[in-house]
């Protein structure tokens, strides 16, 4: 899926994919990562997304893990924006609002029932307000957190290269 990235220093944009990632595609800890993206890739039922730059797409943004629970709910296990995109002094700006907007996305495509648009996910506790009040998750006790269908509506809005109709 087509994104649109932001530089942060100029707020120019650079366009982006986010697509399946592959075994080899596994960024490590040795490069500054935080999870060990391998052996999340070996999780049962774990789907994995790189966002990467049309420019240079060997060079991984951000990295996505999904799965789905009881073949009805999305979880989102795991987002990392690539170390070179860390805070302020990051290159892109809106990474982690990118795969959280295409995770909403593959809610609508895999969630069923009452769990279609819903996407699920832990927070860690000190992110649990940058959640909130920048991407519009609901906070539901404890580190467990969600994105109802509205919430993901905007944010692929937003974030995604999508014609989204007004409901």
């Amino acid at each position: 899926m087509k994104i649109i990235l932001r530089e942060a220093r100029t707020g120019d944009a650079t366009e982006a994919l986010i697509v399946k990632a592959g075994t080899k595609d596994m960024p490590l800890k040795k490069d500054g990562w935080n999870f060990t993206w391998r052996s999340l890739s070996k999780t049962e039922g774990a789907m994995l997304y790189k966002l990467i730059t049309v420019d240079n797409p060997e060079r991984l943004q951000g990295m996505l893990m999904l799965t789905l629970i009881d073949e009805e709910m999305l979880f989102m296990n795991n987002i990392e924006v690539s170390p070179s995109n860390y805070r302020s002094e990051g290159k892109f700006e809106n990474v982690a609002g990118g795969l959280i907007a295409y995770a909403c996305y593959k809610s609508f495509e895999l969630g069923k029932q009452h769990y279609l648009g819903y996407l699920t996910f832990d927070s860690k506790t000190k992110l649990i307000e940058l959640y909130q009040n920048k991407y519009g998750a609901t906070f539901a006790m404890g580190q467990k957190m969600f994105f109802d269908p509205q919430a993901g509506k905007a944010l692929m809005k937003k974030y995604l290269s999508l014609n989204l109709e007004e409901e």
